[in-house]
């Protein structure tokens, strides 16, 4: 299994440490999604940026924490187009606000770390198909998320906060 993510920090403030913490988060996701080899990428920009983005192609004017562009999503009216066999899947785009998740891990009483894993696995699962549109969706999406975490060593708990 290979994935491979094409990571990019329009903010400059977006460490090593955060970028492998990422990358690492991710392959351990795939992993256990048995997603096989694919492509992925993740910009860090900030809340003016993402809230063109969100205005722009989700009719939000307002900046949010994590965007996920899904190659592999249809609507209506598409035709699903896969990856030719031999060629990894190209799964999307995941775009994260680094001022957001500054915000919220303050928020929320944990680190920067938790927080921008927190919200590349959010992202990531998305483009898996994952939703949280209904509350069984939203179980299914968070509990999965949860156990992803868990077993890479991002619980709740594990990060020195409550």
């Amino acid at each position: 299994m290979t994935l491979t993510i094409d990571m990019m920090d329009e903010t400059g403030t977006v460490g090593e440490k955060d970028q492998q913490l990422v990358m690492r988060l991710l392959e351990h996701a795939a992993n256990m999604e048995k997603v096989g080899e694919a492509e992925v990428s993740v910009t860090f920009m900030d809340d003016e940026s993402i809230r063109t983005i969100n205005r722009d192609y989700r009719d939000k004017d307002r900046a949010t924490d994590v965007i996920s562009f899904a190659l592999e999503e249809t609507v209506e009216g598409e035709i699903r187009v896969s990856s030719p066999e031999g060629m990894p899947r190209l799964l999307g785009d995941i775009l994260i606000s680094t001022e957001t998740a500054d915000r919220q891990a303050g928020e929320y009483g944990h680190s920067r770390e938790r927080e921008i894993g927190f919200l590349a696995l959010h992202g990531f699962l998305h483009l898996l198909g994952y939703d949280h549109m209904n509350e069984e969706d939203e179980r299914r999406m968070f509990g999965r998320q949860d156990e992803i975490l868990e077993t890479f060593g991002l619980g709740r708990d594990t990060d020195g906060h409550p």
